[in-house]
């Protein structure tokens, strides 16, 4: 699929920076209590347990550093909103990193720990705007090989981990009751207006106005276009049932039916065109 044609809006480097330390350290918080019972629990993604889960959030961030240590790349060919499509269809050999990484690292905080160390000296000595050559995350060892994904700015691609963390937060949440690991709140808005606008660049048009209080509002999907006044079409939700239904971990019809989205208008039904990521 060709890179998106524009970006939508631009986000503070300094802000996603900390977003970034921020989450990744709740979560690091929160896998340091876990029973070995717990980490041996399922998950709601297929085969992964637990342990494979918190194995996986620590290589959304370490991705970060093994790309700044790739040679920076001739110029900037991606933005956040490719992100959603990139990755896709390497779903395979993400799985198959993480569970080696969840295998090779029975100490998890000690994991967590080296991860955060030298992601805290990236990010101090790198420069938001240094070009970054990006992979999948399973792809950055040498066994898996493969192309990049395309060069971006080492502040685009923070933003891409905000969606990585928050996303794998509610995960772990789903997978382990009550452990209610908080969610940065400018890590949630990130992730939130980022996989919005993915909805807008893949349904381009103005007649359906997608609301998701109070990070974000698009408008998508092609059709007439309102000029003043309450859009025709209106679909509202709020931020976590809407990044599950852009991830696939619930379906349009299910959230409509638990009143999590409320749809009006004959262009408001968005289950055709999701989930954007799965």
């Amino acid at each position: 699929m060709p890179p998106a044609k524009k970006r939508a809006r631009t986000y503070d480097p300094g802000r996603t920076r900390t977003a970034v330390l921020a989450q990744f350290r709740h979560v690091h918080a929160a896998v340091r209590t876990l029973t070995p019972a717990q980490l041996s629990g399922p998950t709601r993604l297929g085969t992964w347990t637990v342990r494979d889960l918190a194995a996986h959030l620590t290589m959304a961030v370490e991705s970060v550093n093994l790309a700044v240590d790739r040679p920076a790349p001739a110029r900037a060919e991606r933005g956040p909103l490719d992100y959603a499509t990139a990755t896709a269809r390497h779903a395979d050999a993400i799985a198959e990193g993480t569970h080696t990484l969840a295998e090779a690292n029975p100490d998890l905080d000690a994991l967590y720990a080296r991860v955060e160390e030298r992601l805290v000296q990236v990010l101090t000595d790198t420069p938001p705007e240094r070009l970054v050559a990006t992979l999948p995350q399973a792809l950055d060892s040498a066994r898996a090989g493969g192309p990049p994904i395309g060069g971006m700015t080492l502040a685009d691609y923070l933003v891409t981990r905000t969606v990585e963390l928050v996303v794998h937060t509610d995960d772990l949440n789903d997978a382990v009751p009550g452990l209610d690991v908080p969610l940065d709140r400018q890590a949630l808005a990130a992730c939130t207006r980022l996989l919005a606008d993915a909805l807008a660049a893949r349904a381009p048009g103005a007649s359906t106005e997608v609301r998701v209080p109070p990070y974000a509002v698009v408008q998508c999907v092609e059709g007439p276009r309102h000029t003043r006044g309450t859009p025709p079409n209106v679909v509202e939700t709020d931020p976590l049932t809407w990044i599950r239904l852009a991830t696939g971990r619930t379906d349009w019809h299910t959230a409509l039916a638990g009143a999590k989205v409320s749809a009006s208008g004959e262009r408001a039904d968005l289950g055709g065109l999701l989930p954007l990521m799965s």
